[in-house]
């Protein structure tokens, strides 16, 4: 039986995936797709592949900040095995693709077993509470350019492809910047020959370079996952 593409669920020993695996449900993200809203009561927990899934925070006047990103390197939903079933922040689909999900109370049960799922979903929490205070403290010190920066090399992390699907007005509702901002952002990045934009499409054309221009939060984040996770 091969392993999902989810890396949490990959890492899990064999006995433990046999446990899970008939349980879990392969479906089809689109992009902008809300997979839960504010309040709300979380029917599945969701396990990334190919897609991956924006954090936000909405304010009641309708603006919106990024809290943090869910790849194949994680888990939506994290509510539902610390103890709550609903959450303050939505998750939007911010990159098309597929993700495994399972209803809650199948992992609940594992998670009581206190054995590998539990080690690997409560480091994974770590990391992503990690991520989201990084996240506020980069949208408070550093430039437009930098946290685009930031949020590329986050998303080209989690994807397979050089290419994200992406308009620069869902790249400001994330950023929780004008959209003006992130024109200038992108043009300057355009020009260095650190990426290409064209009608909603972003190519890396650069990687080091983007990474040599954001700040340190990135590096930050990818280091705590990489000592957490491995």
């Amino acid at each position: 039986m091969s392993k999902p593409q989810n890396r949490l669920l990959a890492a899990l020993p064999e006995e433990v995936h046999e446990r899970l695996y008939p349980h879990l449900e392969d479906v089809s993200l689109l992009l902008g797709q809300v997979i839960y809203e504010s309040g709300e009561r979380l029917d599945h927990i969701y396990f990334p592949t190919t897609s991956i899934v924006s954090l936000l925070y909405t304010m009641e006047d309708g603006t919106s900040a990024e809290l943090g990103v869910v790849g194949n390197d994680g888990v939506v939903g994290i509510a539902l095995f610390m103890g709550g079933e609903t959450t303050p922040n939505r998750a939007v689909v911010q990159s098309a693709g597929y993700s495994l999900r399972m209803k809650p109370n199948v992992l609940q049960e594992e998670f009581r077993r206190g054995g590998p799922l539990q080690l690997v979903l409560l480091r994974y929490t770590q990391a992503l509470i990690t991520q989201m205070s990084q996240t506020a403290v980069c949208n408070r010190l550093h430039s437009v350019d930098q946290q685009l920066c930031r949020w590329l090399l986050l998303s080209h992390d989690r994807l397979d492809s050089n290419e994200l699907t992406m308009t620069q007005e869902l790249i400001a509702n994330m950023l929780g910047v004008r959209r003006e901002g992130v024109t200038v952002a992108a043009g300057h990045l355009q020009a260095a020959g650190l990426i290409h934009y064209n009608r909603g499409k972003i190519t890396i054309s650069d990687r080091t370079g983007l990474e040599a221009r954001a700040c340190e939060c990135y590096q930050v984040v990818r280091n705590e996952f990489e000592r957490l996770l491995g």
